[in-house]
Parts: structure tokens; C-alpha cells; sequence
């Protein structure tokens, strides 16, 4: 998912969470970096450590009380302390009227403040479920992503390579498109990645040859996703007589990214190979794995298993000859 620019970000939020504008315009807010919230009660006290100013702030009953509780003074100083140009917004929730000082510095700050009619916990889990994701660190890549079995497959490699016939090969075998051509992947705050694809060339591909298609409107909704965690990496290379290819899939090879590790399969492409079938068996052996079943390491205890047992026989065998 593409982040939005600052301004765009809050119209979203106030669409989603259902905030209504109080002072003229979000445009001079500060930018929103962090999902998390903030009431500011000891802020407006005069207890300023630890303010997490770069927060959106939300005035419940208990801060809006206790505003009214003071004198002109004390209170234009704790309005004061709570416009900082760092900022994003302020948010009256409990559908409370906002103070007009409040409102009235607000506005020569350029600090915009916003009215919920919701409770400040519930606004709170709101605002911070939605801004985890549009907020969580991301990067585009160049590739196709498609879910196989439950399983997301990033397939990468050099232009022209075929990402894009493999993915629709797989859409023709029942499984899903998430995204071709560029992919958007996050960070979770579970630690998961996920891919989604560009509003631009969603639900679309290019194939050489043939051009733009629409997945959707060609196979159904049932061929597209509209995100996918990345689980697996499908590395598509050409073949070289000299490069040396996994056999056993004993060491597997692992790539990183944002700090969370995703296997990596190298996959070889020769005429006559049929990728898709492969593809399907790289998913496969996934869940295989997730399950505690690994095939190339219960093949090599068998074969170490069984050189012991032949290995007595062969000492005897020795010791007769001589």
C-alpha cells in the first residue's frame, strides 16, 4: 500500500474514524509518523517530560474539565503548552464541544482540530489500527506476487525473464494474483511482511506480446487477492553450466527484509521446465515445513542411518579378508 502525502493522509483518517474538521483546513498540520495517540492530562498540568508531541492528541471529559477548572491565565499556558508546531491535530472526542481558546490558538498555530462523537479509548484503537498499517515501514520491488496453496510467492529476476507468464499460468490454475510489475511490501506490526499491489495496475498484467489484461475481468474475482503476506521468494535466474544449483535443499538460503527473513528458492529456467507445476511444489513443501515435515533432512538421516548399519558389516567383511 502506497503511503499518502501528509494532508491526504488525514482526510483518510477522518473519513475512516469518522473525525470531523472544527478549524479551517488539515493543510499546515504536522506530518503523522506515529500510529500511536496521546492525551496530554499531564502535559495540560505542566508536566511536560516524556510528551509525545509528534502524537495526535485527544481531549476527553477529564482533560476538558480540568481545562475549565482554571483561570484565564493557567489555562491559555497549558493551551499553550499543547499547540506545539510538532503537532499532527487535536481531537475533542465524546462528541464534547472544543474549548474557543483552544480553537482560536489552534488556528494561529496552524495546529488543526478535529471532534469524534466517540469515546477516547475506542478513537484511540481506532486511529492506531488504522494508521499501523498506512505507517508501517515499506519498499517497492520489482516482481510478481501470487498466492499458491495459502502460500505468497514473490517471484523476482531480471526484465523479461517470465515473472509475469509463470503468475499467469498459476491464475489459469486456480490460484490468485496479488501483484505484477511492482509490489508493495510492509512491515507488520505482527513482524509479517505484506504485498500489495499498485492502484495504478491493479488487478493487471503485462504480457509481452500481448499487453495489458485484466486478471479480473478475464478469470473472475476469485483470481485476485487484494494483499498477501510474503512468505516465500521465487528467484528466477537463466541457466548456467557453471553455476552450482541446490540438489538436497538442506541449507536453504534466507533473505531479509525490514529485519524479518524469508526463505529464498533459486530456480533455473530451461526449455521445457514446467514452472508453474514447480511453483506449486515450492508452496507445497512451504506448509510441509511449517508442519515439521522436511524431506531433505529426513532423506539424510535415512542415508546416515543407514551407512551406520552397513558400516559394522563392512568392518567384518575387512577383517575376514585379512
Amino acid at each position: 500500500m502506497e503511503r499518502p502525502g501528509a494532508a491526504e493522509l488525514m482526510q483518510k483518517l477522518m473519513s475512516v474514524v469518522g473525525l470531523r474538521l472544527v478549524t479551517e483546513s488539515v493543510q499546515s498540520g504536522a506530518d503523522i509518523t506515529r500510529a500511536d495517540t496521546c492525551r496530554p492530562g499531564l502535559l495540560l498540568a505542566g508536566f511536560e517530560r516524556g510528551f509525545a508531541a509528534d502524537s495526535i492528541q485527544i481531549l476527553g471529559e477529564p482533560e476538558l474539565a480540568y481545562l475549565g477548572s482554571l483561570g484565564a491565565a493557567e489555562r491559555a499556558a497549558a493551551l499553550d503548552r499543547l499547540c506545539a508546531p510538532t503537532v499532527p491535530c487535536v481531537v475533542v472526542a465524546g462528541g464534547l464541544a472544543a474549548p474557543p481558546e483552544l480553537v482560536s490558538l489552534a488556528r494561529k498555530r496552524g495546529v488543526p482540530v478535529l471532534a469524534s462523537d466517540a469515546e477516547p479509548s475506542r478513537l484511540a484503537l481506532d486511529i492506531a489500527s488504522y494508521l499501523d498499517e498506512l505507517l508501517a515501514p515499506g519498499v517497492a520491488i520489482h516482481g510478481t506476487l501470487v498466492d499458491v496453496y495459502g502460500v505468497g510467492l514473490l517471484f523476482t529476476g531480471k526484465s523479461g525473464i517470465g515473472k509475469s507468464e509463470c503468475a499467469l499460468d498459476l491464475v489459469a490454475s486456480g490460484h490468485r494474483l496479488v501483484a505484477d510489475d511492482l509490489v508493495h511490501i510492509v512491515k507488520t506490526p505482527q513482524g509479517h511482511l505484506v504485498g500489495s499491489g499498485s492502484e495504478l495496475i491493479r488487478h493487471c498484467m503485462e504480457i509481452r506480446g500481448v499487453g495489458i489484461i485484466d486478471v479480473r475481468a478475464m478469470f473472475g474475482i476469485r483470481a485476485i487477492r487484494q494483499q498477501k503476506r510474503v512468505e516465500v521468494e521465487v528467484k528466477l535466474t537463466t541457466w548456467s553450466d557453471v553455476e552450482h544449483y541446490d540438489r538436497l535443499g538442506l541449507d536453504q538460503e534466507m533473505t531479509e527484509l525490514f529485519g524479518v527473513k524469508i526463505p529464498v528458492v533459486v530456480l533455473p529456467l530451461v526449455s521445457g521446465k514446467n514452472i508453474t507445476v514447480i511453483s506449486e511444489v515450492i508452496a507445497l513443501n512451504h506448509l510441509l515445513k511449517l508442519g515439521g515435515v522436511h524431506t531433505a533432512r529426513q532423506f539424510d538421516s535415512r542415508l546416515k542411518d543407514l551407512a551406520a548399519q552397513r558400516a559394522p558389516a563392512d568392518t567384518l567383511e575387512r577383517r575376514d579378508d585379512e
